[in-house]
């Protein structure tokens, strides 16, 4: 379902200017990282909304639409991840509508719009980390 996903995954996670170290780690790993990043910008954003500080939201706006963009959605492959694939495509193109539409309309109800959206996937990236290896796997 995800497509040379170490190249671009660390790539977007290296551009966004998050500093830690991608090589060796795992796709699962670099996903993992990317929500991370993606979690910490829209933190950051709901937060210089609130203080007023228009340029810091739109710097950390764009870091969400970059990992999301370049990082997260750019790593799925369609076709080999059917119908879930084109889902979490989905999800991330909604994300990233609403994330400029609360950029352009300084509305933190649009931010958290796309954080409700995006927390259950980020929260199974987490859970995958912590379930126990199955075998044969």
């Amino acid at each position: 379902m995800y497509t040379s996903l170490n190249r671009r995954a660390a790539s977007a996670y290296a551009q966004v200017g998050v500093q830690s170290s991608v090589d060796g780690a795992s796709p699962h790993q670099l996903i993992q990282l990317l929500f991370d990043a993606l979690e910490k910008a829209l933190n950051a954003a709901k937060g210089a909304m609130q203080r007023g500080d228009i340029g810091e939201k739109g710097v950390q706006i764009g870091k969400a639409v970059r990992i999301l963009e370049e990082g997260l959605k750019a790593s799925v492959n369609p076709d080999e991840g059917g119908e879930l694939a084109q889902n979490l495509i989905s999800v991330y193109d909604y994300s990233i509508t609403q994330l400029t539409l609360a950029n352009l309309r300084n509305d933190t109800a649009l931010l958290q719009s796309a954080q409700d959206v995006l927390a259950p996937i980020a929260h199974g990236w987490r859970d995958i980390a912590n379930a126990p290896a199955v075998a044969g796997t």
